[in-house]
């Protein structure tokens, strides 16, 4: 696959699938796979030079955003929220492993994030206009415990 000439074009970012917990969902829009290495400031007393030294600490996962339209009938966020509500896991688990696939051409996976024990902080309903003809979005929130990044083999 060296002559792949996929390779020589940036991916689009419109071709994506969401794996909600074992159920595949349809998103509008997916924010937030984004992760960063905070940074450990430290000078011990006897170094030479006046100034600090930069080491990597604890790792910080932005919060997930995603977007989808509303349907008649369907209240699956919000009795999901209700879940985390009391923060009560006794029989029911709300924390949930998600996948999102990036899909290439031939609707395979060309780049996955796998969410690790996600669950839901924030519901948003559409906002009504009685002027508007644009379609109903809900808006789901998840913060989550890790974030894995893979590449097909």
């Amino acid at each position: 696959m060296a002559d792949d000439p996929r390779k020589n074009y940036p991916m689009p970012k419109f071709h994506f699938l969401v794996d909600w917990g074992g159920q595949s969902l349809a998103f509008t829009e997916c924010m937030g796979l984004d992760f960063e290495t905070q940074v450990i400031e430290y000078r011990s007393g006897d170094m030479y030079t006046y100034n600090k030294t930069k080491q990597p600490g604890m790792t910080k996962y932005s919060d997930i955003t995603l977007k989808r339209g509303m349907f008649y009938g369907d209240n699956e966020f919000f009795n999901y929220w209700k879940n985390t509500l009391m923060f009560q896991e006794v029989n029911a688990k709300y924390r949930r492993t998600i996948t999102i696939k990036l899909l290439d051409e031939q609707h395979k996976p060309a780049v996955t994030w796998t969410v690790h024990n996600a669950w839901a902080s924030k519901i948003t309903h559409t906002d009504l206009k009685a002027d508007g003809n644009e379609v109903a979005i809900e808006t789901m929130v998840l913060v989550h415990e890790g974030l894995v990044v893979t590449l097909p083999s």
